[in-house]
């Protein structure tokens, strides 16, 4: 830790480009690397049953994580920058353990991948919330969408980089292709280097309150003044703890989970991108296997050609820039006063237009095939775009923020994590067209489900909570009840916080 801290000392960035350079190492970290080591375990003896039970035991575990996760750092004072550090080396360590698998089907190396993945589940948890969050903390609910969009546009383009060089290491070192894996391990050294160079901004506004210390002049990038120099480090510790303290004397009291939790919009936010990812997650992973074909090994078994992680690749990367340049648009057309519904429903329409065509081009080859990969970077690049937005307006003056990130996050893991244990099963025993019909015909359910969201652009904090427009709540009279009233569970965190950090 402390050469980290010493190279941060001659890296130091602007709190914009620190996280541009953080969502661009988390993406190389992305979930399309996953997909190689499906490829990967397949020619190592796996049957896709096997290859789709690991898969999904990731998604398993941040399915149940991710809404507790997004509830801590909500409600946890301890920086949130521990949170992403620890969370990006976990995942790079365990997505690493691929390394350690011999060929065969060896049982140990199930058990191996097995751990792994659950860990990779559980780390990965904290990454989404924790980076929305820093971001909300540093530049206020007025900036957080054109922050968020470029978190997210330069977090495709790390994607982009790492299919790419995943795919020439595994051709050049070809059939010792488990070598692609190192990508993962140096865009963790990369994301902790620069995690450091993160602002943690206001913690109450990072959880969709409004701020608790002075606001900057319209000149600032950030929302509040976290770079504020100190004489020394004595001042700076000191402010640090009067600041925690003013903290607590204005922290408004959190919305109650059921409110939040209930909204219909949220419960529709909820159904549709769990079904949409229950008809399209597995769909690269059978694109891959069509593209790829088979071949026999030297003891005659099949085994996957040469050119199935560098067709992977490309259609990783094919979807990647497609989804850098939907986000780009997408943003361009918020700013233009475009709202929320028709961007993300023109994603979730993508996806049966998609299906049906790799159906139709199945036996086309290999181009045709990857040109489909079109449609789910324009589908990918629209929803992830928009699923941000959409948890702030709903949430922004709750103190739930995170709750709910996590809340549909774990959704749609959830559909991710069926879709790939089912589409596998199916490819199994009826054959990959079986299972692009059943992705087809599930892909109505979210376009019927989202029909039904209202429109939520400009209505940011407008709710039945306070708004951020309005002054904080009072602190006289919360300071002056805490010796007779119950303490609020943020006056409880912020003594966590107290008590972890002596």
């Amino acid at each position: 830790m402390d050469m980290i801290n010493t190279i941060c000392k001659y890296l130091t960035v602007s709190p914009r480009v620190a996280f541009i350079l953080v969502a661009f190492s988390l993406g190389n970290l992305g979930d399309g690397l996953n997909i190689f080591q499906g490829i990967y375990l397949v020619g190592n003896g796996w049957n896709e049953g096997s290859v789709g039970a690991a898969l999904s035991l990731m998604g398993l575990t941040a399915l149940i994580v991710q809404p507790f996760a997004g509830d801590w750092v909500d409600k946890a004072t301890i920086d949130r920058r521990y949170f992403l550090t620890a969370a990006s080396l976990v995942t790079a360590v365990s997505a690493s353990t691929i390394l350690m698998v011999h060929p065969g089907n060896l049982i140990s190396d199930h058990h191996l991948i097995y751990v792994s993945k659950i860990l990779e589940g559980i780390a990965s948890s904290f990454i989404g919330p924790c980076l929305a969050a820093l971001t909300m903390a540093s530049f206020g609910p007025n900036r957080f969408d054109a922050v968020m969009a470029s978190n997210i546009l330069w977090g495709h383009i790390g994607s982009v980089l790492a299919a790419v060089l995943a795919g020439v290491v595994a051709f050049v070192f070809y059939p010792n292709i488990k070598y692609c894996f190192l990508v993962i391990g140096a865009s963790a050294l990369v994301a902790i280097v620069f995690v450091q160079q993160l602002p943690e901004g206001d913690p109450l506004m990072g959880r969709g309150f409004e701020s608790s210390q002075p606001q900057q002049d319209s000149s600032s990038d950030l929302e509040v003044d976290v770079n504020q120099e100190f004489p020394d480090e004595t001042a700076r510790l000191t402010n640090s703890s009067n600041q925690k303290e003013q903290t607590v004397s204005q922290a408004p009291a959190a919305a109650s989970y059921l409110e939040v939790l209930l909204d219909p919009k949220t419960c529709i936010l909820c159904m549709t991108g769990f079904f949409f990812h229950f008809a399209n997650a597995n769909v690269l992973l059978v694109l891959g296997e069509l593209m790829g074909g088979e071949k026999k090994d030297d003891d005659g078994d099949e085994a996957p050609s040469r050119t199935v992680i560098p067709l992977t690749a490309g259609a990783i990367v094919l979807a990647q820039f497609t989804m850098t340049v939907a986000t780009w648009v997408g943003d361009h057309l918020t700013k233009q006063g475009m709202g929320r519904k028709p961007l993300f429903m023109a994603g979730i329409l993508s996806l049966p237009i998609r299906c049906a065509l790799i159906i139709w081009f199945k036996d086309a080859g290999s181009s045709y095939l990857l040109s489909t990969q079109i449609l789910d970077g324009v589908g990918g690049g629209l929803i992830g775009l928009i699923h941000p937005y959409l948890i702030a307006d709903i949430t922004f003056g709750t103190g739930r923020f995170n709750v709910v990130m996590g809340l549909t996050a774990s959704c749609f893991g959830m559909g991710a994590t069926l879709s790939n244990f089912f589409g596998q099963m199916v490819v199994e025993h009826f054959g990959h067209v079986a299972s692009l019909t059943g992705s087809l015909v599930l892909s109505a359910a979210p376009i019927i489900l989202f029909s039904r969201m209202p429109e939520t652009y400009g209505q940011r904090g407008s709710g039945s909570r306070r708004s951020y427009d309005q002054p904080p709540t009072p602190s006289i009279s919360r300071s002056s009840s805490s010796s007779t009233s119950p303490k609020s569970e943020n006056e409880t965190g912020y003594q966590t916080y107290q008590t972890l950090t002596v």
